[in-house]
């Protein structure tokens, strides 16, 4: 298996338009700082499915026949305007996975070109994708969605954005697994009170501990986050990483 982190940025990114924060700036300064919207590729046995559809250049980065579809996680727009173009594409066809939701993103249903929805997932009912067993799991946030567990024999990774906490069955489900890699949303640093729709580092770090996980990484991370784990670079165990854009977890 090879995941590859293709952006790590919450909804704003960053740098964020008009901030001057010490992330913000970085950023600007070096590109390898930048985090574009949240999303992700898993590939095995020579094949590639994309996890999220939040670039909006997924026709210039992934060429005809470079990827089979897309396992979308929900239809929030930085998780899904990338399909907005690539909708108009010709003479193929796409499909798009992912949780049951009747609202969709913008017009995608009622206009989706190449794009095939015609296939929703079930939690915890298994696919079989790339050789692998891909599991949905859902989260918990402000609308249907979904994270995704694949599993190689024994071995078992997730991702898991965007969700504030786990359901109580996700967990359970995970639990049982012995989890070699996890990436899981941490989009605030520590909050006094639970934030709504996404972790802060609290409840990512009971969330890890709490899973016995070989290697956590951190993603949809935001801006003040960033400037924050740059002051308080100890803070995170040895076996938690904070996700970049392009890094590669084989």
């Amino acid at each position: 298996m090879k995941l590859t982190l293709l952006g790590t940025g919450d909804s704003g990114q960053v740098p964020v338009y008009n901030c001057r924060c010490a992330a913000c700036e970085r950023a600007r300064r070096d590109p390898a700082c930048r985090r574009g919207p949240a999303c992700a590729s898993i590939e095995h046995r020579g094949e590639r499915w994309l996890l999220d559809a939040g670039l909006m250049d997924l026709a210039e980065r992934f060429p005809p026949g470079s990827f089979k579809g897309f396992l979308q996680t929900h239809y929030h727009a930085d998780h899904a305007q990338g399909l907005l173009h690539l909708r108009w594409g010709r003479d193929c066809r796409l499909p798009v996975l992912g949780p049951a939701d009747p609202q969709g993103f913008a017009d995608l249903y009622k206009h989706p070109g190449i794009l095939d929805f015609s296939r929703t997932l079930t939690p915890f009912e298994p696919l079989r994708l790339m050789g692998l067993d891909v599991t949905p799991v859902p989260l918990r946030h402000s609308r249907p969605t979904l994270g995704y567990v694949f599993s190689d024999g024994g071995r078992h990774w997730a991702y898991l954005t965007d969700t504030a906490g786990l359901p109580g069955d996700t967990f359970e489900f995970l639990k049982r697994l012995s989890l070699e890699l996890m990436v899981l949303d941490c989009s605030f640093a520590p909050q006094a009170h639970a934030p709504r729709g996404h972790n802060d580092l609290t409840r990512a770090l009971e969330i890890i501990d709490g899973l016995a996980v070989g290697k956590a990484v951190l993603t949809h991370i935001g801006h003040e986050f960033d400037a924050w784990l740059t002051a308080n670079q100890q803070a995170l165990p040895a076996e938690v990483l904070v996700g970049a854009d392009g890094a590669v977890f084989r």
